[in-house]
């Protein structure tokens, strides 16, 4: 695989660093931000076009790709920064791409790209781990349209969307992948109940409850057939591509949290020397930078399988990504954390929201147990 960056990515992940630098100031990177602060980010992030980032230039995107998701999930990661990007663009924007017909895009993607609507893939239920193929959540279909219930739970940002794009069982058995459709739901429908709550790194998640939710024919996403794994495969795409997102940011965590450590070993002193004269401090930082570069080629290997869209090679690429960043991302959070010492512990130090971060990565969307058994199944 060859993976040189054009002038292009160069230029990209530039004025990303720059919106970054601007947007989240180092001081303040991990902390908890207010509602106003998430609108007043996300706006920014659309006039510099990131929100349209993968989608064609007809429904106001700029048709970019996996690579270039990459770059801007790298520099994000490295500001701690986020707007919902994984969990709207990416993922949303995924599903949304490939279960919509023409006509559909053309009318609920713009509200994404310019920054006015936000959604959220509500897609796991309780005591499943990470099995979502097993969905209870139920829509029926009657003369007056479709009807949901049933309750999700670990939504990305499910409490900031306007609309959630539900996984739902319209036939078939338990965890068969047949049957299984996608919904658009507005997250202010009677019948709608959106918990949500704050994670170990300050962001957000939902739980959300479907009672009796009265969706009208045009809210599913393409086509209903209980014979036919569409939308399965949809869901799947959509979950690497967040999945191969989300192992870029861990990379750009890496890199912050590397040069934080550095830079703390060249000024700290004990004994009247800087600790970075100290040689198993100096192996310590060694084993980081080797793990941060086998990171950035795992991420580029995922993000470029994710692009080629040949489904068993995606699935194994990014599933290979996901088990080395949560396993590498907690050893090399834990490590910076310790070689801070006492310091590393506090909320002033950056260092601790950095390992928290990338602590919560490793358990999103599949943690290394659960995509070590997808790979030996493949």
């Amino acid at each position: 695989m060859d993976f040189s960056f054009n002038d292009d990515h160069m230029a990209l992940r530039e004025a990303v660093k720059r919106f970054c630098d601007g947007e989240y100031p180092v001081e303040q990177r991990g902390n908890a931000i207010t509602s106003a602060q998430h609108t007043q980010r996300r706006a920014a992030m659309a006039e510099l076009g990131l929100l349209g980032l993968p989608f064609r230039a007809e429904v106001g995107g700029s048709a970019q790709g996996s690579v270039e998701v990459m770059l801007v999930s790298q520099e994000l990661g490295h500001a701690l920064g986020d707007g919902a990007f994984v969990a709207s663009t990416v993922m949303a924007g995924t599903l949304m791409t490939r279960l919509t017909s023409a006509t559909q895009q053309k009318q609920w993607i713009p509200p994404l790209t310019n920054g006015h609507k936000q959604m959220a893939v509500a897609v796991y239920e309780a005591d499943i781990r990470y099995e979502w193929q097993q969905t209870t959540t139920e829509c029926v279909f009657s003369e007056s349209g479709w009807t949901l219930n049933g309750h999700k739970t670990q939504v990305l940002h499910g409490d900031s969307a306007d609309a959630l794009l539900v996984v739902a069982r319209t036939s078939g058995a338990v965890a068969d992948r047949r049957g299984l459709s996608v919904f658009l739901v507005d997250v202010a429908a009677p019948g709608v109940t959106v918990q949500g709550f704050d994670t170990l790194d300050n962001r957000r998640i939902a739980h959300v409850t479907f009672k009796d939710v009265k969706l009208d024919a045009d809210c599913l996403l393409g086509t209903h057939d209980g014979h036919t794994t569409q939308a399965a495969e949809a869901i799947e795409a959509a979950l690497d591509a967040a999945t191969a997102a989300l192992c870029a940011e861990a990379v750009g965590a890496v890199e912050a949290l590397l040069a934080h450590t550095a830079e703390h070993l060249r000024t700290r002193q004990q004994f009247g020397t800087p600790l970075a004269k100290f040689q198993v401090l100096q192996h310590r930082v060694a084993d980081m930078a080797m793990a941060l570069e086998q990171l950035k080629s795992m991420a580029c290997a995922a993000a470029m399988a994710v692009q080629a869209n040949e489904p068993r090679q995606r699935r194994r690429l990014v599933s290979a990504a996901k088990v080395l960043v949560s396993q590498k991302g907690r050893e090399i959070g834990l490590a910076a954390i310790q070689m801070h010492g006492a310091m590393g512990m506090t909320d002033e130090c950056r260092v601790g929201h950095y390992a928290k971060r990338l602590l919560v990565i490793g358990q999103t969307l599949g943690d290394a147990a659960w995509h070590l058994k997808r790979l030996r199944n493949l």
